[in-house]
């Protein structure tokens, strides 16, 4: 296992590489200089040549690229065109919001779309089974953008029985920054009043990112449960006289648990790298508005950041994926 583990991490570093590879080289190809970018329209010509020999910009591609390589071995991603400090400082601000932000959505895609499938399954064609399926459809078909929209204006500004976009009241003062987290940073200080409000903060785009994963997952789930409930074994389950919960937990959720892990894997990271429109409508502070503010300001070392953190997180789940399965499956053993 662990031998297996580090040979999936040198897969993880290779990826990792691949991902620097286009994302440097496609950075190229858009009709940008980056010198002028950085210093501004009134910089003179004498600044931009200056600023092209210190980042090595006059040099061959090849040349630019090792010298990205070794900046990156060094933690240093580039100074953000935008803000104007070190992409690393922005990751760290702006990384922890979009971690809360996506596991929450996670937990409530688990909470939703687990049990949902599950039991459509079990009630196969009957009334709890269409239903299922058919909320599932709605949910997964709804732009995110219009869910969001019509929640805010229900729940917030019709009933206000949530409050609106951001991650705690103005009026509150935050916690002391541990995690970046503001839920887990109240929890660690005690800070009750501001748990409270930062968890209700983030019921809505919690929900609004998680619905179309839950859906998905409830679908997945109620496929795999179908094909187990159908095996020989289960039937003798049946047969012996075991209660429906005792057949389910026991045997049949845990057999058809390898493809709702695969599945699983791939929407954590989803929802990492898709909140985009999530973080815009809730004000959220996450690297969804960062990337987006980024790009539309052409500032390439943060969009780069920005992807080969993505595509790092990506390949470490799908490596936290494939050793779960092992714990899953007695049947599987990595050599």
């Amino acid at each position: 296992m662990a031998a297996y583990a580090v040979k999936r991490l040198f897969y993880a570093l290779f990826v990792g590489l691949g991902i620097t590879f286009v994302t440097f080289f496609v950075s190229q190809v858009i009709p940008i200089d980056p010198a002028a970018a950085a210093l501004g329209e009134n910089a003179r010509e004498e600044q931009i040549r200056e600023f092209r020999e210190r980042y090595g910009l006059d040099r061959p591609l090849l040349v630019q690229y090792g010298l990205y390589l070794k900046r990156l071995l060094q933690l240093d991603l580039g100074r953000s065109l935008r803000t104007g400090r070190p992409v690393a400082e922005d990751l760290k601000e702006f990384f922890p919001a979009t971690l809360e932000l996506a596991l929450s959505a996670f937990l409530v895609a688990l909470v939703l779309g687990l049990p949902a499938g599950v039991w459509a399954a079990l009630r196969q064609n009957r009334p709890p089974d269409l239903l299922i399926r058919l909320l599932a459809l709605l949910l997964g078909s709804t732009p995110v953008f219009f869910l969001a929209i019509f929640l805010l204006d229900l729940l917030h500004r019709k009933m206000g029985l949530l409050p609106g976009p951001g991650r705690l009241d103005p009026f509150l003062i935050p916690p002391p920054v541990v995690t970046g987290m503001v839920t887990l940073d109240a929890l660690l200080a005690r800070d009750w009043t501001a748990f409270r409000d930062a968890l209700a903060h983030l019921v809505l785009p919690a929900f609004v990112l998680g619905s179309a994963s839950a859906a998905l997952l409830a679908r997945m789930t109620r496929a795999a449960m179908l094909e187990v409930l159908s095996q020989d074994y289960i039937r003798t389950t049946w047969a012996k006289g075991l209660s429906e919960r005792q057949v389910v937990l026991r045997h049949a959720l845990k057999n058809a648990a390898l493809p709702v892990l695969t599945l699983l894997g791939g929407l954590l990271g989803g929802l990492l790298s898709g909140a985009v429109l999530t973080e815009t409508i809730f004000s959220w502070p996450g690297l969804g508005r960062y990337v987006t503010q980024s790009a539309t300001s052409l500032d390439l070392p943060a969009v780069m950041g920005v992807t080969l953190l993505v595509g790092v997180v990506y390949s470490l789940l799908n490596l936290l994926v494939d050793l779960l399965y092992a714990l899953l499956d007695p049947r599987i053993r990595y050599a």
